[in-house]
C-alpha cells in the first residue's frame, strides 16, 4: 500500500513556480506610493490606438451592450456561444472557417490551459522555444509534462525524428518578447513536418492583428489536426481586464476541446463584446486595426530611432506593439533599471523571468507619441541619477583602495561612456566633477531632443583620464574633510590651472593633441 503524502496536492503542483507577466499596476502603486493614474504602463503590450469604444465613428456603445448583456444575465449563457464564435470565424476572412472550427476561451491563458489538458499525458514532451511567453512552460507543468527547450532560430533545423519525441510545439508569432515576425511559407514548412511526425504545431498569434495577419496560418488549422492557433482580443482591442480569446482548429478537434472546455467560460457581456469586436467591418483588416497597425509601426520605429541615441541600448526589431531592448552593456542590469523607471512613475519589462536573457534585456510596449517622447526623456533622468549615485559609490572605492596602498584603478575601458582615447586611464570613469558647464575643458552644452533642452556632455573632456592628473586628484582626496568640499578644493588647485594653460606645455598640450588626433 502507498503511504499518502502528508499534503493533497500533487508533487508538480506543489513546486510549481507561478509565471510572471507586466502590467503590475496597482502593486508598484503600493510599492512606491504613486497614484495608480499617474503611472505609465510600458510593460504591458496593449494597442495604443485605444479601445473601439474611444472612437465614435466605429458605432461600438460600451453601455448598450452592458444593457443588453444584463437582461440576458439572468439565465446561464448559451454555452454554444454561437454568436461569438460566428463573429471569430467572419473576423479571420478565410473561406474555409467557420464556427464548427473556433473554440472561446476566457483570455488566451485558458485556451493554453484547456488544449495542455486536452493533449498531454503525465510524462509527455513538449518543445518550448527560448526566449519566449511564459505561460507554455507553466501550463505544460501542470500536466506534469516533460520540457525540451531549444533556441528559437533553431527550430526549423529540427528534424522529423527530434519531432516525433514531443507532442506539441509552441511557436509566438510574432514572438513575446523578441517581436520576430515569422514568415507564413516558412510556418508552412515546419507544419508539414509536424504533421509527418505527429507533432502539433501550436501557433500562438495574440499579437499578429497588431503585426502582419497575413502570416497567420489560422486557414490550415482549420484543415489540419496537427495545427492549433490561437488568437487573442485582449491585445488587439486593448481591453485587457475583459478576458477574451479563442482557438482555431479542425471541426474535429474543435468539436473535442468544446466538450472538454468549462462550462459557461464566457459571461454574457464578454460574448456581447467580443462579438461586436469581432464584427467590425473588415475583420483582421478593419478600418480600426489597420490604422493601429499604421499607428503602431510608426511609433515603434520612433522608439527604436531614439533609443538606439542611447549608447547600451540596442533595440530588436520593430514589428509589432513592443520592443526588445538589449542593455548587456549597461553596467545597469534589467531589474535595477526596472525599479529606477517605477520610481519615475513607468513600469518596463524586466526580462529575466524569460529563459535566456538573464538581467540583460527589457522590455517595452508601444504606446502614443506623447508617451513615447516621455518615456525617452525618463531614459536620461534615470541614467543621469545612477550615474551619480554609482560615480560615488566608484570614487569611495577607489580611495579606500589608494589609502590601502593600492595602485588606482588601472582600467583602459568603462561600462558608461565609450574610450576617449587609447591607454586612458579611467580610475575617474565617471567624472566627479560632472557637471562642471567649463567648455575650456572640451565639455559643451548640446541639444538633448530627449530631455527637450540642453544637457553637458563631457565627450571631448580629456583631463580627468590623464594619469598624472588622476594621481595629484587621489591624493588631495585622501585629506581629511568630506568629500564635496575636497573637490571643490581639487577643482580650484588642479584643474583651473590646467584651464587657465599654466601647464601649457604639458597636459592641456597633450588634451588638444588627443582631439587633433581624433578628428
Amino acid at each position: 500500500m502507498t503511504k499518502k503524502a502528508s499534503h493533497p496536492l500533487k508533487e508538480n503542483i506543489r513546486n510549481l513556480k507561478c509565471c510572471f507577466h507586466g502590467g503590475l499596476i496597482k502593486e508598484n502603486s503600493e510599492k512606491y506610493n504613486i497614484p495608480e493614474q499617474d503611472i505609465l504602463d510600458f510593460s504591458a503590450n496593449l494597442n495604443p490606438f485605444g479601445t473601439p469604444f474611444d472612437h465614435p465613428e466605429y458605432g461600438l456603445d460600451y453601455m448598450q451592450l452592458a444593457a443588453d448583456a444584463l437582461k440576458e444575465s439572468v439565465n446561464y449563457p448559451d454555452n454554444r456561444y454561437l454568436e461569438f464564435r460566428n463573429a471569430a470565424a467572419s473576423f479571420l476572412n478565410k473561406p474555409n472557417i467557420t464556427f464548427e472550427n473556433i473554440i472561446p476561451g476566457n483570455g488566451s491563458t485558458e485556451i493554453i490551459r484547456l488544449f495542455c489538458q486536452c493533449v498531454l499525458d503525465e510524462g509527455d514532451k513538449v518543445i518550448i522555444p527560448y526566449p519566449t511567453f511564459g505561460e507554455y512552460e507553466i501550463q505544460c507543468r501542470l500536466q506534469n509534462a516533460e520540457i525540451i527547450y531549444v533556441p528559437t532560430k533553431s527550430i526549423y533545423d529540427l528534424t522529423e525524428e527530434e519531432l516525433s519525441a514531443a507532442k506539441i510545439i509552441f511557436i509566438c508569432n510574432p514572438n513575446n518578447p523578441t517581436a520576430v515576425l515569422r514568415k507564413r511559407e516558412d510556418l508552412l514548412q515546419l507544419a508539414k513536418k509536424c504533421a509527418r511526425a505527429k507533432t502539433v504545431l501550436f501557433m500562438d498569434e495574440a499579437f499578429i492583428e497588431l503585426s502582419d495577419p497575413e502570416e497567420s496560418l489560422c486557414d490550415i488549422a482549420a484543415e489540419n489536426d496537427y495545427v492549433f492557433v490561437m488568437r487573442s482580443l485582449t491585445k488587439c482591442f486593448a481591453l485587457p481586464g475583459v478576458r477574451l480569446g479563442f482557438g482555431v482548429a479542425s471541426k474535429n478537434i474543435a468539436d473535442a476541446l468544446n466538450r472538454a472546455r468549462l462550462s459557461w467560460n464566457l459571461s454574457p457581456l464578454q460574448e456581447k463584446m467580443g462579438a461586436a469586436f469581432l464584427s467590425m467591418p473588415g475583420g483582421v483588416n478593419s478600418d480600426y486595426l489597420q490604422k493601429s497597425r499604421e499607428m503602431i509601426l510608426g511609433e515603434a520605429n520612433y522608439l527604436k530611432d531614439e533609443l538606439s541615441k542611447v549608447w547600451g541600448f540596442e533595440p530588436g526589431v520593430a514589428t509589432t506593439n513592443y520592443l526588445l531592448i538589449d542593455i548587456s552593456k549597461r553596467t545597469l542590469d534589467s531589474s535595477a533599471m526596472a525599479a529606477r523607471f517605477a520610481g519615475h512613475g513607468i513600469l518596463i519589462r524586466d526580462c529575466i523571468s524569460f529563459k535566456g536573457l538573464e538581467t540583460d534585456y527589457i522590455r517595452i510596449a508601444v504606446r502614443t507619441r506623447d508617451e513615447n517622447v516621455r518615456f525617452v526623456q525618463t531614459v536620461s533622468k534615470v541614467f543621469d541619477e545612477w550615474a551619480k549615485e554609482f560615480a560615488e559609490y566608484e570614487l569611495q572605492n577607489t580611495l579606500a583602495n589608494h589609502k590601502r596602498g593600492g595602485r588606482q584603478n588601472e582600467r583602459e575601458t568603462c561600462g558608461y561612456y565609450p574610450c576617449h582615447f587609447e591607454g586612458q586611464d579611467c580610475t575617474f570613469c565617471y567624472c566627479p566633477f560632472y557637471p562642471c558647464g567649463d567648455e575650456r575643458t572640451g565639455g559643451t552644452y548640446v541639444y538633448s531632443t530627449k530631455r527637450n533642452g540642453k544637457i553637458w556632455s563631457c565627450t571631448d573632456c580629456y583631463i580627468p583620464h590623464i594619469s598624472s592628473v588622476v594621481d595629484k586628484m587621489l591624493d588631495g582626496l585622501m585629506e581629511d574633510g568630506e568629500t564635496e568640499d575636497l573637490l571643490k578644493k581639487e577643482w580650484q588647485e588642479i584643474i583651473v590651472p590646467i584651464l587657465e594653460e599654466r601647464d601649457d606645455n604639458t597636459i592641456l598640450a597633450y588634451c588638444r593633441k588627443i582631439k587633433a588626433d581624433k578628428k
